[in-house]
């Protein structure tokens, strides 16, 4: 059983290399993945205004995924909770109503200040960025970490990448630490 659970935002499941990684990690049981309809159908709205061709099908698909794979993922009745949560955007709401609801640690999100670390903390959650998360999740399993990303690299085939290039679009998704440490660790390996 996974040792804890992160509220994953939408912001962090567009890019399809990061999404990946942080679902890999959850496979592994390194912690047990949180989301909401709401922040699928955002992540769904992202991907389908970065990628237009992407709109009708293949973006939602991406989210059927999610769901399927990890069935126990998906928090419900987080929206009596929103009224009563104060951010400085108040469409970040649902984020911290679900994390709640949800049992969550913790939220990963790289928008940090949109979620004050001083209002999470109140309420008994934690914020981290997917940087310092992943970060954490090599240092805690460097073994599993590293497994699950040989792993995401020899599943990519269109085209076929190896881990030091899904290293190199890691850092793109902006996890550049993690990246740079992943690389580190993949060269004292060898």
């Amino acid at each position: 059983m996974a040792r804890f659970s992160a509220f994953l935002d939408a912001c962090v499941l567009v890019p399809i290399a990061l999404a990946d990684t942080l679902l890999r990690l959850a496979e592994a049981d390194l912690y047990r993945p949180l989301w909401s309809v709401r922040v699928l159908d955002e992540m769904v709205e992202a991907i389908e205004a970065i990628h237009p061709n992407l709109a009708g099908g293949p973006a939602r698909a991406r989210g059927d995924a999610m769901q399927a794979g990890f069935d126990d993922a998906c928090v419900t009745g987080w929206e009596p909770l929103e009224s009563g949560i104060t951010l400085p955007d108040a469409d970040d709401r649902h984020v911290v109503a679900a994390a709640l609801r949800g049992r969550a640690d913790m939220i990963v999100t790289a928008n940090l200040r949109d979620f004050p670390s001083d209002v999470l903390g109140s309420v008994g959650l934690e914020v981290q960025h997917p940087d310092d998360f992943l970060l954490n999740q090599l240092d805690l399993e460097p073994d599993l970490t590293m497994a699950s990303l040989h792993r995401q690299a020899a599943a990519t085939k269109r085209p076929a990448i190896t881990t030091v290039v899904l290293l190199e679009h890691l850092a793109k998704c902006g996890v550049p630490s993690f990246a740079s440490e992943a690389a580190h660790q993949l060269w004292r390996g060898r």
